[in-house]
């Protein structure tokens, strides 16, 4: 932070020099710069990004401090499409605020460390799941790929050093596939998803919402549930130690919009989806698919220890692969800033209300579906996948339009699209499976069941 003169920020505003402090114009108050990386399209990190910058939050906490302080702050989002451009304008000091997946996290956290200073730290969560399931690998629709194993020899799209990245290699070790047995392409995740379209790619290994969004268009299919290595994943805010030692009352007032965003997603996940699909352009129906309620994303903000001890065992695995050298993690997470916030605690979303088809409550979150219909204000819930199918027959019958359904995959309880889904009956149960290895290896040990497809899943329900 440094004082300024006013023409002299104008200069700073025009050379992007950021997190600028200038005296103002009325008496001595200052304007203090605030720089906020994030990415839009990534959209588990939506309440310390695109839905906290579209709800405002994060201007108004500002506000209020400023007329705590006497300063007026001003907000600059940069918007990318990974972690790792966000990592270079911090260790710049061009960005005091970033939000990134796990792996850009360790590597952010590294990379400041080795360039000496104060460095960088993790201050809070934004969207997780326990089991990994944000990072899936799609292949086109066609594809002769059943497996993993099917990739060997191919070209395979994702971004070197991503979350994305590292379940592709430990997916694929846990195959018997080496790294070096694929071609991989290192590419932005729209670029990959444009060359998985374009065929001149094999298979794209991405995180969210990338697999969801070429699955829904029907470019593609799901090859690999992420929640199959069953390692947590997450996303988070980093924050320069140097800005938030020395602002922070900035940093907390961050921590308190961000709880905001979370508790209105969490709140209102409709509202929510809409909102992050109009700044995004992303489909609403792919936005809710994560960040609805028993969505593959959760959301909250806290630091939780099963969290934490991710990360800690993901470095043994980044040193492994060349992306990271050193890092001390316990320097790195910071718990102060979310313990000053003082945030109250929020409840994720959750599907709720009773089966209207079936007509019982719906109360186990692994069986819960969801439907949208066009042009209604909320979702219909369904107590199982069975009840789900019942309800999609029921819409057809009466002629209303279905903008999405979601069920939970029977062995993951990754939610996924129920037209997307491979079905298994077995005896009178109706079972939704996100990938075709899932669903061989259900039949495997289940004998009478049977494959089906989605239209047969329907005829049967």
């Amino acid at each position: 932070m440094r004082v300024r003169t006013g023409a002299v920020l104008a200069a700073a505003v025009l050379t992007a020099a950021t997190a600028c402090s200038a005296p103002g114009g009325d008496g001595g108050e200052h304007t203090v710069e605030v720089v906020v990386g994030y990415q839009s399209k990534t959209i588990n990190t939506v309440t310390a990004g695109t839905l906290l910058r579209a709800q405002g939050y994060f201007e108004q906490r500002l506000a209020e401090l400023g007329r705590a302080d006497g300063n007026r702050y001003k907000v600059s989002w940069q918007d990318y499409d990974s972690g790792a451009p966000i990592t270079a304008q911090m260790l710049a000091e061009k960005i005091d605020i970033g939000s990134m997946g796990d792996y850009p996290l360790l590597i952010n956290g590294s990379r400041a460390q080795e360039a000496g200073g104060p460095g960088t730290r993790l201050v809070s969560v934004t969207g997780y799941n326990l089991l990994g399931a944000l990072n899936s690998v799609v292949v086109p629709v066609d594809s002769t790929a059943r497996t993993l194993a099917d990739l060997k020899g191919k070209k395979v799209s994702t971004s070197v050093g991503s979350a994305a990245d590292g379940t592709l290699v430990q997916a694929l070790r846990k195959a018997g596939v080496a790294d070096t047995e694929i071609q991989k392409q290192n590419q932005q995740p729209a670029v990959g998803a444009s060359a998985l379209k374009a065929g001149s790619v094999d298979a794209l290994a991405q995180f969210v919402a990338w697999p969801g969004a070429v699955v829904f268009a029907g470019d593609a299919r799901l090859l690999y549930d992420g929640a199959a290595l069953a390692r947590p994943t997450l996303h988070g805010v980093v924050i320069r130690q140097k800005f938030g030692t020395e602002r922070p009352t900035v940093v907390g007032a961050f921590l308190a919009a961000q709880g905001d965003a979370t508790k209105y997603l969490n709140e209102q996940p409709l509202a929510a989806s809409s909102k992050v699909a109009e700044a995004t352009g992303l489909p609403a129906e792919v936005v809710h698919l994560y960040n609805g309620p028993n969505g593959i994303a959760t959301f909250a903000t806290a630091l939780r220890p099963e969290l934490l001890d991710a990360l800690r065992e993901d470095v043994p695995f980044l040193k492994s692969v060349g992306v990271l050298k050193a890092l001390d993690v316990e320097r790195f997470i910071d718990r102060s800033y979310l313990e000053r916030a003082a945030l109250p605690p929020v409840e994720p979303a959750r599907i709720t209300g009773t089966d209207p088809v079936c007509g019982r409550p719906v109360t186990d979150p692994k069986l819960a579906g969801e439907l949208w219909f066009e042009g209604a204000t909320a979702t219909q819930p369904a107590a199982d996948p069975g009840c789900l199918l019942k309800a999609v027959k029921a819409a057809s019958a009466s002629g209303a339009k279905l903008r999405a359904a979601y069920v939970p995959d029977t062995l993951t309880g990754t939610r996924w699209f129920a037209d997307k889904d491979l079905w298994v009956r077995d005896g009178a149960a109706l079972l939704p499976f996100t990938t075709e290895d899932g669903a061989r290896a259900y039949l495997a040990g289940h004998p009478g069941a049977a494959l089906l497809s989605y239209q047969e899943a329907l005829a049967a329900a």
